[in-house]
């Protein structure tokens, strides 16, 4: 940064006070992840200078043989990864790869089936507040309210009765592993497709630590960043029966120009993904989340679905009598970054929340093990049953930061 420090200092400084946070604090948000230096040089690298309008081989602008090749090589390294027959890696987000399939099978005013918001689906899923909630008919089905797990005769029986254009499994706040041949049969009995959006545990598909959606759904929608831990963008996979008009509906269809620097950054980012490391790496993540819900149950607090299959759990702070906002408020302090988050049969604003969502890809890239989730869960558990307590809180601040201090911000 030394060249920005001198020509703009302003946003050089917060950029440093930005890497300060990260490193002398720990991440605990589900969906966030930490890239490697490989990926940041990608990122900020000349890729970023040109217009690569169309696919390769078919641009609408010369000068783009590079960008073919890395475009290519993104391509080929995400379908190797999944096993997927085709690939599309030009979607600046998750959302907007959501977006692409309904606008390729779907048209306005179609029934579409997914999760609700509040008890783990998406805003791109059929929220009132989204696109999806004022172009289509949405329909959605929740969980088990004694299990707080999907219930699939549930969600089949709501099927039957909807008839979806699209069914939609996969969600951003749901710890158990999802079915999706389950999903699929579904959506195959009622004459829907199927739309797996595995945006958070892409990376333990991918190695195998999750079921993969890929050649079972006839749709799978992910981001590049969370457990794959890549640059913040979407990718899409399907059969090549599909490829032609996904391709179409991503460009011209919802986009113009791709974001070839992050498609160059995605590049490096599947190719990590490749080696046995990364499924080593997404062990890990599990094995730390196991041990993270453990010693928050072992602390009094509650777990919706009493635990985790995947990257994440959500606390329920209803026994505390505090909300999700003033323990996401109180946590920060403490230095533990996590985000407030709604919980079934929810009865407070998205706002305000009665529950935390806690995740472990971040720490878990930084190199820490059960050893430090024990002492997380316990911190954690000591800030939010007494979040007033400005002694307590000051005391695990200064202790978090002695430990983010033994871990280094970039995996290799």
């Amino acid at each position: 940064m030394s060249y920005l420090s001198k020509t703009d200092p302003e946003i050089a400084d917060i950029i440093e006070r930005e890497r300060l946070r990260q490193q002398n604090g720990l991440e605990l948000i589900a969906s966030e992840n930490l890239v490697s230096r490989a990926v940041l040089e990608a990122m900020g690298s000349i890729m970023t200078n040109k217009y690569a309008e169309g696919y390769p081989g078919k641009r609408y602008y010369g000068g783009c043989e590079f960008y073919d090749m890395a475009e290519n090589l993104a391509r080929d390294r995400l379908k190797k990864l999944f096993g997927a027959e085709h690939a599309n890696v030009q979607p600046h987000s998750g959302t907007q790869a959501n977006m692409a399939v309904y606008f390729a099978f779907m048209n306005l005013g179609d029934t579409l089936m997914s999760m609700k918001l509040t008890q783990g689906g998406h805003l791109s899923h059929g929220s009132p507040v989204s696109f999806t909630g004022k172009f289509y008919k949405v329909a959605q089905y929740g969980l088990d309210p004694k299990t707080e797990t999907l219930d699939y005769g549930v969600v089949e029986e709501m099927a039957k009765k909807e008839k979806p254009k699209m069914l939609i499994c996969g969600a951003s706040a749901y710890p158990r592993t999802i079915d999706f041949k389950a999903f699929q049969e579904i959506a195959d009995g009622v004459g829907a497709y199927c739309m797996a959006d595995i945006a958070h545990i892409a990376g333990l598909c991918a190695t195998g630590v999750h079921p993969n959606s890929v050649n079972v759904a006839n749709f799978t929608t992910t981001t590049t960043h969370k457990t794959l831990r890549g640059p913040r963008g979407g990718a899409i996979m399907c059969s090549s029966e599909y490829a032609q008009a996904i391709d179409k509906a991503v460009f011209p269809g919802m986009q113009g120009g791709p974001l070839m620097h992050t498609i160059t950054a995605k590049a490096v980012c599947f190719e990590e993904a490749l080696r046995p490391s990364f499924r080593e790496y997404n062990q890990q993540i599990v094995k730390n989340a196991k041990v993270l819900a453990e010693t928050l149950m072992d602390n009094g607090l509650r777990l919706v679905s009493g635990g985790t299959d995947n990257h994440l759990m959500l606390l329920d702070l209803t026994a505390q009598g505090i909300t999700g906002l003033e323990a996401e408020n109180a946590l920060g302090k403490a230095g533990i970054t996590v985000n407030k988050n709604t919980i079934p049969n929810e009865t407070k604003s998205p706002f305000i929340t009665s529950g935390l969502r806690v995740g472990t890809p971040a720490v878990t890239s930084r190199g820490m093990k059960e050893a430090e989730m024990r002492q997380i869960g316990t911190w954690i558990a000591m800030v939010v049953k007494d979040i007033s307590n400005e002694a307590a809180i000051k005391t695990v601040h200064t202790n978090v930061t002695a430990m983010a201090s033994r871990f280094t911000l970039h995996p290799e």
